[in-house]
């Protein structure tokens, strides 16, 4: 039997340039769907609530942003706009994903992207130990701890998520 081929990820490579630790988390999975990070935490054994989902978005003013939300949890765009400056916000389409990331839908890194966007990570995330998020392909996340997401990413944790 071939010996399986270790995964190496843009994210993965930044962060260990960077000297930043990190767990890679592997799973299997061919679905892609609404709720597609809340079924890959329950996968992968992993709280909702620490489990991120990495979203594009545009401002009007600022343009392209990177956001984290809870994988059970819905970006407030009203939010987003009051915490990056603009006065709306609003999701780009998945057709865009790889040409503005360098990543396709379910494997979209906060770490790793083509350019350096903005980042807004919901404010929860401070409050534990390690988050996780994805890892740049589908089938692999990485946890690591909240400020080292930070360094990695120049984030601001605000509170962008829907009540």
């Amino acid at each position: 039997m071939a010996k399986k081929k270790p995964v190496v990820t843009n994210a993965m490579r930044l962060l260990k340039a960077a000297k930043i630790a990190y767990e890679e988390i592997e799973y299997e999975t061919d679905e892609v769907g609404s709720d597609f990070g809340v079924h890959i935490a329950a996968l992968c054994g992993i709280d909702p609530a620490i489990s991120f989902k990495t979203l594009v978005a545009r401002g009007d003013k600022t343009g392209i942003m990177v956001v984290c939300v809870p994988v059970a949890e819905e970006a407030d765009l009203k939010k987003l706009a009051a915490a990056s400056g603009n006065k709306k916000v609003e999701m780009i389409h998945v057709k865009e994903l790889l040409a503005l990331t360098g990543y396709i839908r379910g494997g979209v890194s906060p770490i790793g992207m083509k350019k350096k966007y903005p980042t807004y990570v919901n404010s929860t995330a401070e409050g534990y130990d390690k988050i996780v998020v994805s890892g740049g392909v589908c089938g692999v996340s990485l946890m690591l701890t909240p400020s080292d997401l930070q360094r990695a990413t120049g984030c601001e944790f605000e509170d962008i998520i829907k009540i």
